[in-house]
């Protein structure tokens, strides 16, 4: 039998005992959940969805296996402080291009925002992916459709109902462990997963201890929170007011065509039969021809569950559509505006700062510090300086620099170890000596070293010190 197209509580019955509206959302005046039972919808838009989902799922499954230049696609290994995205290599030195990752992301939420309203929430956010790509099916396979799970909902507690639940909470904590799993594999690696797998927890605490707490947080997340993360946590649901405006493609309802609603055979009536198909099937409990709403993730369901009430109509599809407010009311769509311009002229802006800033970044690092102790000494009627040269190899490749001194001048520089050979990502400390005759020293005077090595060459500068001997020249 197919679902019930009559009216039914969406929510929960057991949690709370006030009554609620049909589609007024998971979140009561009180503060408290109404949890929403989603029914099953088919159509076009389900379709795509469960496609992009699975692609998402499986790229972020995939990214550890694939290799590029002889690392995971996306590995990041905190404990060495390497970091290998896409064959591209880095350390904690280029901490500071996350600024670019972060406030990019930022822009180009924007600008999707300002044109395709809240697609982000509805087809590439890791909560709706989850939920709707794995959990969600995992409750339909044990509890069953819609109708059948309300009816154990409200129903007395018995053996059915408790296996069912504890069914559902174990197949949860089984995905929710192998998600953590293919995430800790992102900074362990996926030799170095197995590794620890085939170990006691003991032999590595620290990994055990971080896959129990993702563990914990994706189940929460995606079995128990759902919709909540959403309406409640997450910030961006309550910034679509300020990035939304009339020009944006949001999932609507036609209110011209539909209204005044009413049941088929009803004389003067618009398109809309008052079925609350719609309501049914939204994953967090709003009724969209209420309007635009902060719950509204724009996932499509409640578009291909009007569109199917249409279809055996004999209605055009439409009613509620992927469409701007301006559009729902009747007018012409503007698709260049000022606040699409701003936002990708500064994403725009942000992309080049940051294609510049990976173009001046150098494949190593150099500094020159002093070595502890006293600035300097004097040995012979000479005063000298010891320093050492930190270098820092940031190529997933080995490495080989020459150091050499730069127009040393009347000071001579003893560099003990002018060439070095550097494993990928590795570091090295060189020491060096500087000596001057104590009768020359007028004054603190640079030095400058010249490195050259993976295909660059930078100079170091640092500071020859000194005081004049007693009697001598002031």
């Amino acid at each position: 039998m197919g679902e019930s197209r009559t009216h039914l509580p969406v929510l929960d019955a057991r949690a709370t005992a006030q009554p609620r509206a049909l589609g007024s959302g998971s979140l009561g005046t009180d503060g408290r959940r109404r949890r929403p039972y989603p029914a099953d919808v088919r159509g076009r838009w389900v379709r795509a969805r469960r496609v992009v989902y699975f692609a998402l799922i499986a790229l972020w499954a995939a990214l550890p296996w694939i290799p590029i230049g002889g690392h995971p696609a996306v590995f990041l290994d905190v404990d060495r402080r390497s970091f290998f995205l896409f064959g591209a290599t880095f350390n904690a030195q280029d901490i500071w291009l996350l600024f670019f990752a972060v406030t990019g992301f930022g822009f180009g939420l924007a600008v999707l925002t300002a044109l395709l309203g809240r697609a982000w929430c509805g087809w590439a956010c890791p909560q709706t992916v989850f939920v709707e790509g794995v959990f969600r099916p995992i409750e339909r396979l044990v509890n069953g459709p819609r109708n059948t799970a309300l009816e154990r909902a409200k129903g007395p507690t018995t053996f059915d109902t408790i296996w069912r639940k504890f069914a559902t909470h174990a197949l949860y904590v089984v995905a929710a462990a192998f998600a953590a799993h293919v995430f800790l594999a992102y900074f362990v690696s996926l030799p170095g997963l197995w590794a620890m797998l085939r170990t006691s927890p003991a032999a590595h605490p620290e990994a055990f201890a971080w896959m129990l707490g993702t563990t914990a947080l994706f189940y929460v997340s995606f079995g128990v929170a759902r919709e909540q993360f959403c309406v409640v946590v997450c910030p961006y649901g309550r910034l679509q007011s300020v990035l939304i405006d009339d020009d944006a493609l949001v999932v609507g309802y036609d209110e011209r065509r539909g209204e005044p609603r009413g049941k088929a055979k009803t004389e003067g009536r618009g398109d809309c039969v008052d079925c609350n198909r719609c309501v049914v099937v939204c994953p967090t409990g709003i009724d969209i021809r209420e309007g635009l709403q902060l719950d509204c993730i724009a996932c499509t369901a409640c578009i291909d569950a009007c569109d199917d009430v249409m279809d055996r109509l004999k209605q055009p599809r439409g009613l509620i559509r992927y469409d701007s407010l301006r559009g729902l009311r009747g007018e012409a769509r503007r698709f260049l505006r000022p606040r699409l311009v701003v936002y990708g002229v500064m994403l725009l802006a942000g992309v080049a700062v940051a294609a510049v800033a990976l173009h001046r970044r150098e494949p190593f690092e150099a500094n020159a510090l002093r070595l502890p102790g006293t600035p300097y000494t004097r040995e012979a009627g000479k005063l000298r300086n010891g320093f050492e040269l930190h270098l820092v190899n940031k190529s997933s490749s080995p490495a080989t620099f020459t150091i050499a001194p730069a127009a040393p001048g009347d000071l001579e520089v003893l560099i003990p170890i002018p060439s070095v050979e550097i494993e990928p990502l590795g570091s090295r400390r060189v020491p060096f000596f500087v000596s001057l005759d104590e009768a020359r020293f007028d004054g603190d005077r640079p030095i400058t070293l010249r490195v050259t090595g993976n295909g660059a060459s930078k100079d170091v500068a640092t500071r020859f010190l000194g005081a004049p001997a007693a009697g001598g020249p002031r």
